[in-house]
């Protein structure tokens, strides 16, 4: 379900928070669906407790999950709209970003390849 590279540049709580997006998104996790416990989390990926609150906590400020005192954080109703909006609004910067590739002398294709290579989870490296 969820992993983590420790030799990322990324901090943990956030390679937490985009999988738990990603999940959310993709339907792993729906609707009032629980999260997994901080304790269950914490020992299953071998990280510090907080490290997983930290994350929970903002999870929750996105409004993606909500806690039932007693019974733990739940995927919010609203979570996979609100994801989707927020992707959604870097479209802006991706066309600037086109814009000043072709500028920048790169092809159509060339761009369409990095993109492609994107999708399909390729490095993000030459």
């Amino acid at each position: 379900m969820l992993s983590i590279d420790r030799q990322s540049q990324t901090p943990i709580y956030e390679q937490i928070v985009s999988q738990a997006e990603t999940l959310i998104e993709t339907g792993y996790f729906a609707s009032d669906e629980p999260l997994p416990s901080v304790r269950t989390l914490s020992k299953e990926l071998a990280i510090n407790p907080n490290t997983i609150q930290k994350a929970y906590s903002e999870l929750e400020r996105r409004k993606l999950c909500y806690t039932v005192p007693g019974s733990g954080r739940f995927i919010s109703s609203e979570a996979a709209q609100i994801i989707r909006e927020s992707r959604r609004q870097h479209l802006p910067e991706f066309r600037r970003l086109a814009r000043m590739m072709k500028q920048a002398g790169v092809s159509l294709e060339e761009l369409l390849e990095i993109v492609k290579t994107a999708y399909e989870g390729g490095n993000d490296h030459d």
